[in-house]
């Protein structure tokens, strides 16, 4: 899953990229109100954390931004602020969650899972697919039961299909998804193939289907169809 954390304070910043990072998540972030709008508007992200209080702007003109672009992301205020009228209207602008600081990382990291499962996976632990179960507490992926053993890379790619199946995704997306922002950097995204190639293997020596389908010209599409 693809984070993107907009908070000026760098020391708490990095901390808690960081630990998200440990988690298993791609986290990129953001230190003023210009900057989170700029990526928000290239990037796609699953979940974006937002403080209210933001050099050049509020977080909360940012949420009416980004709802006014229909933005699919879910939305996470962290603010020092613990005032009724500012969570309400963080949540009537429509933020997901509101989260005090300081906060333990541990409580964060909990948010974002139990958000993400609401939005993706229907408040389900599991995500099941035909004989494809998907356990995001461990990054785990069972095919009849049986455990298989992903790369970081492979599980991130088999969850981003999933989270979007009979919806053709780019290469692009898709680098964006595995390597977070140093995929912009990359002279080519041949390497795309190979995680792809490497994940049906392992589905398919396991007893499964291969349910990703190549689009010609466009990418990529998981179909169980």
């Amino acid at each position: 899953m693809k984070l993107l954390v907009v908070e000026d304070e760098i020391a708490l910043q990095r901390s808690i990229v960081s630990y998200l990072t440990d988690m298993d998540y791609i986290c990129e972030a953001a230190t003023s109100f210009s900057e989170a709008l700029m990526k928000s508007s290239v990037h796609e992200y699953d979940c974006i954390l937002v403080d209210i209080t933001l050099p050049g702007g509020s977080g909360l003109d940012l949420i009416r931004e980004l709802k006014q672009q229909h933005k699919e992301s879910g939305l996470i205020i962290i603010s020092a602020k613990d005032s009724l009228d500012d969570r309400l209207h963080g949540l009537n602008l429509g933020a997901d969650d509101y989260l005090t600081k300081p906060f333990h990382l541990s409580e964060l990291n909990a948010r974002i899972k139990a958000l993400l499962r609401r939005k993706y996976f229907n408040g389900m632990q599991t995500i099941d697919v035909e004989e494809i179960t998907i356990d995001p507490s461990r990054s785990a992926v069972t095919v009849h039961g049986n455990e298989i053993n992903l790369t970081k890379s492979e599980y991130r790619l088999l969850l981003y299909f999933v989270t979007n199946r009979e919806r053709v995704l780019s290469k692009e997306s898709i680098a964006e998804h595995i390597g977070g922002d140093q995929s912009d950097m990359l002279d080519n995204l041949d390497f795309i193939y190979s995680h792809i190639k490497n994940l049906r293997k392992k589905v398919l020596d396991a007893g499964g289907t291969d349910y990703v389908k190549a689009v010609y010209g466009m990418g990529y599409k998981f179909s169980t169809v």
